[in-house]
């Protein structure tokens, strides 16, 4: 199998090259909305799957080859179609990354956290992506599909444990479900977590493949937008990964590729665009354009109009 691959373009990390360290969803969930199906096999117990020095050559070849197109490289991620931390070997692979200065990412679904040599392991890493899909019991269940020897609240124990050793940049990622974890009092419950938590940066997911649940739908734009107020007020950095590429929301030029752009990242307010607009010198008929193109969105929350890109 194919154990590193890119350098390929990220929103969250720039230049990343992927490290697949896990074989084929060995895992220890197997969430409703995953992209590569369901997880057979589902396991909590670590062990190797591939030497660190395999994976380290693996990788070396890969960013010398790189270095001679003259491609940039931000972060080395570990991102295989499982949960990384089930690899054993973790902490030794990214000792023997190390020499090739290339910041180190992890993104794990949290499950493990309450394993001290987990954390251990990860405070290696430079940037560590977390899951965080719901603090109730039985909605955590459902949408994640754990192992049943894993418990959600020593997760949460271990992820507020991790944040105090932690020295590099934490974020989480949260994935909205349309019926199941969209409601207002779930994001609440999450949100107040995230407070105690206090990631740099907390993103907002939806489904954006063909999920591993049938019936597995995108929350409306309306619980969206609801769900980004609501983290906004417990946490300083939200942001949306709905399948889009930003462009660091600069003006280029084209003023509706740019609106989408940035609505697809955090809605925008109605005075916002009303600024933006003026600063293109363009009228609000480009607003009404888009969304008669069904591509942007007119929603509300707290007495204030929103504009966010339409979900597909």
């Amino acid at each position: 199998m194919k154990i590193s691959f890119g350098p390929v373009p990220s929103r969250r990390l720039g230049r990343s090259l992927g490290i697949n360290n896990i074989p084929h969803k060995k895992c220890t969930y197997s969430c409703i909305y995953c992209q590569v199906g369901r997880t057979v096999n589902i396991q909590v117990e670590r062990r190797a799957f591939f030497l660190p020095e395999e994976i380290a050559e693996d990788v070396r070849d890969r960013v010398e080859k790189a270095g001679d197109r003259e491609e940039s490289i931000d972060y080395l991620t570990f991102v295989p179609d499982g949960e990384p931390t089930l690899d054993m070997n973790l902490g030794r692979t990214v000792e023997l990354l190390k020499p090739m200065k290339i910041k180190t990412a992890v993104i794990s679904n949290a499950s493990l956290i309450r394993l001290n040599e987990v954390r251990e392991e990860l405070s290696k890493i430079d940037w560590v992506s977390l899951k965080i899909d719901s603090v109730n019991e039985r909605v955590w269940r459902r949408i994640n599909r754990a192992h049943k020897s894993l418990s959600l609240d020593a997760i949460m124990d271990g992820m507020l444990e991790f944040k105090e050793r932690f020295g590099g940049e934490l974020v989480t990622e949260t994935m909205l479900v349309r019926g199941v974890n969209d409601r207002e009092e779930h994001v609440r419950e999450v949100a107040d977590f995230l407070a105690r938590l206090k990631p740099v940066k907390a993103y907002l997911s939806i489904p954006i493949r063909p999920p591993a649940g049938r019936h597995v739908l995108p929350p409306e734009e309306e619980a969206l937008n609801r769900a980004y107020q609501i983290l906004k007020g417990k946490v300083d950095h939200v942001e949306y990964l709905i399948g889009y590429e930003g462009n660091d929301f600069a003006f280029t030029g084209n003023v509706s590729e740019d609106l989408l752009s940035i609505t697809a990242v955090h809605p925008m307010r109605e005075e916002a665009v009303s600024r933006f607009l003026a600063q293109a010198d363009a009228e609000w008929l480009v607003i009404n354009r888009l969304i008669d193109q069904g591509k942007l969105v007119e929603t509300e929350y707290g007495g204030r109009k929103f504009y966010l890109r339409k979900l597909h």
